[in-house]
């Protein structure tokens, strides 16, 4: 039996212990049972997003957006397509600039939409401008 990785639950935000060859089945958060893997993007703020980077024990994608961002709203349906391909391997999230704009200045999130890879807590990979489903996709798991 492999090591437990720990998952942010989307909805409560706490920390869960699943066997990685457990991922791939649905598994649901022990505290609100409700599915730790939804098939969409999570919706982040600055009060969760720390938290999803720093206790997740696989890749955590983030897209950086504005609701005022005709690119970052086109790849908005990318992004979803590429979510439901990514998961469980990835969590893949999204965090409205104009909401974190002191998420936006730590991260120095000069143009949007950028997308930037986290592991163990920290950032490894960033692109910016707006990609289909596949190019998403594709770059994340190269990164990974």
């Amino acid at each position: 039996m492999s090591d437990p990785l720990h998952i942010v639950c989307p909805h409560c935000d706490a920390v869960n212990r699943v066997p990685s060859q457990r991922l791939a089945t649905q598994p649901i958060c022990g505290k609100c049972q409700q599915l730790l893997f939804v098939g969409q993007p999570l919706e982040l703020d600055s009060a969760r997003f720390n938290k999803h980077i720093v206790n997740s024990q696989i890749p955590v994608l983030v897209d950086f957006w504005a609701p005022w961002c005709g690119p970052c709203r086109s790849m908005a349906p990318a992004y979803a397509q590429a979510a439901l391909r990514l998961e469980p391997a990835f969590r893949v999230a999204k965090l409205d600039t104009e909401q974190a704009q002191e998420l936006a200045t730590r991260y120095a999130i000069r143009s949007i939409p950028t997308l930037a890879l986290f592991k163990d807590g920290r950032e490894v990979a960033r692109q910016a401008g707006a990609m289909d489903a596949a190019g998403i996709v594709a770059w994340a798991q190269a990164h990974a």
